[in-house]
Order: C-alpha cells, then sequence, then structure tokens
C-alpha cells in the first residue's frame, strides 16, 4: 500500500507516519531524511545531491523522483510519502513513476487543520519541547519561520487537494485531533 499524507507544516504527519511504520511496517519516504541520507551515501545519486546542496542549489525533481525509484526498488511493505509530491509536476512525476515500476497509489490523506495559530502554536511548542528535552529545536520551528512554511504551503502544495479530489482520491481526517484519533481515523481509511 502507498499512501500520501498532505498537510500544512505541523498538522502531524510526521508523527502519524511513524505511527503507521510501528504499526504496519511501512516505509516512511520524507524527502529531506532521504535528501540528507543520501548525501552521505556515496553513490552516483548522493554524489549529484551532494554537489547541487554543496551550491546552495535546491535539489530538482529529476533527482528527488531518482532517490524515491531507489527506495521503491528495495522494496517494502508499502510506502508513506511525506513531504513529496509539493506541487502539480512533482505529482505527476510520482504517478510516471509508480505506473512505471508497476505500482500505484492506494490512498491520499489530507490531515485538515482550519487554524493557523494552532500550528504555530504547536511548532513553537515542539521547540519547547526539544529545549527542555536538552535537544537542538529544528530551526525552523519558531512562529515567523512557520508562518513564512504555511505561506508557501497555501502557495505552492494546496493545488495538490484539488488534484487528488479530482482523481477520487483524496480523503480527509481531523488533524486537531489527539494523536490517538487522527491515527485511528487514517486506520479506518486505510482498512476500508
Amino acid at each position: 500500500m502507498n499512501i500520501i499524507l498532505l498537510g500544512p507544516p505541523g498538522a502531524g504527519k510526521g508523527t502519524q507516519a511513524q505511527r503507521l511504520v510501528e504499526a504496519r511496517g511501512m516505509t516512511q519516504l520524507s524527502t529531506g531524511d532521504m535528501l540528507r541520507e543520501a548525501k552521505t551515501s556515496g553513490t552516483e545519486m548522493g554524489q549529484k545531491v551532494a554537489e547541487v546542496m554543496a551550491k546552495g542549489h535546491l535539489v530538482t525533481d529529476e533527482i528527488v523522483i531518482g532517490l524515491i525509484r531507489e527506495k521503491l526498488e528495495a522494496g517494502g511493505n508499502g510506502f508513506i510519502f511525506d513531504g513529496f509530491p509539493r506541487t502539480l509536476p512533482q505529482a505527476d512525476a510520482l504517478n510516471e513513476l509508480l505506473a512505471d515500476m508497476g505500482q500505484s497509489l492506494d490512498a491520499v490523506i489530507e490531515m485538515r487543520v482550519d487554524k493557523d495559530e494552532v500550528l504555530v502554536q504547536r511548532v513553537v511548542n515542539r521547540a519547547a519541547e526539544a529545549v527542555a528535552a536538552g535537544k537542538e529545536p529544528r530551526a525552523d520551528d519558531t512562529a515567523e519561520a512557520m508562518q513564512e512554511r504555511l505561506f508557501v504551503y497555501y502557495k505552492q502544495t494546496s493545488p495538490l487537494l484539488g488534484y487528488y479530489y479530482a482523481k477520487g482520491m483524496l480523503q480527509g481526517v481531523e488533524g486537531l485531533g489527539t494523536m490517538d484519533e487522527v491515527a485511528a481515523e487514517i486506520a479506518g481509511i486505510l482498512d476500508a
């Protein structure tokens, strides 16, 4: 089973993806994690990623699709796309890749959160919890950075909601529920 988790930053996509990894043995494909891993892998694709990132450039969709292809070829018990696709061209590229590999997308789940202030507070709290635990908080877990991330999300990623709705694939869960409530809603969609 291959799924996409969509939703604004701070909606809990990473938390729910981790729960699916633990409960169902799925593999979380987080673009950021894949890029960091590739950069230090020593593979041909990893060298491309390292060169692009060293120059401070954004990694191309072609490179990201190549990294996803490598992960899919390695096999697994289903994949959770987290942070990809972010744009309509990326959604088309993912569809083509899955079709080339004889796979499909089984569900696109939108984690709905209709209050930006709740999202901002979540990341500020996440930063505070990291500090309290003696860990370094994420650099972008500030109210100002979160406002910018939300702007980018609404501009670039929210069109995917219409894209997947038109394909009859979009299903929503209430992202403001407790972690267990959200997990139960997602499980209900996947088990249907």
